[in-house]
């Protein structure tokens, strides 16, 4: 395996590694202040990354409100509509309620069975003389 390696990679590779070998030259003071004047220049230029930071930190804060108010505002919206419908279904069971305690009375009473008659069928006995009012 060794002998099928690439070497022209490994020869790259030790090239790059090697320090740059380079003529010292002293700069003058005039060209040095122009240079730290320009890195200054270029540094000033640049967005602190504290910045950068605060934005990042900003925006995820604001995700975080955006998202809990949505959410409360669906938890109220939810619990109002769940409200309602625990009313509808206790109006309808006392409904049920009192229309099993009216057909009980009319099984068993027929005093009850007559009013019935007399009042939501408009029955009348055989007997009986009907004057209409107005």
């Amino acid at each position: 395996m060794n002998r099928v390696a690439n070497t022209y990679w490994n020869d790259r590779r030790l090239i790059a590694q090697r320090p740059l070998q380079r003529t010292l030259t002293v700069p003058s003071f005039e060209a040095a202040a122009r240079t730290r004047e320009r890195e200054r220049a270029a540094r000033q230029r640049l967005f602190p990354s504290w910045a950068f930071f605060a934005m990042i930190m900003l925006a995820a804060f604001a995700l975080c409100v955006s998202v809990n108010t949505r959410t409360y505002a669906e938890l109220r919206a939810a619990t109002a509509q769940h409200e309602r419908v625990r009313a509808e279904v206790e109006s309808l069971r006392e409904g049920n309620a009192q229309l099993r305690a009216e057909i009980e009375r009319l099984r068993t009473d027929p005093r009850a069975v007559e009013r019935y008659a007399r009042e939501r069928l408009n029955m009348v006995r055989p007997n009986e003389i009907i004057l209409p009012v107005e």
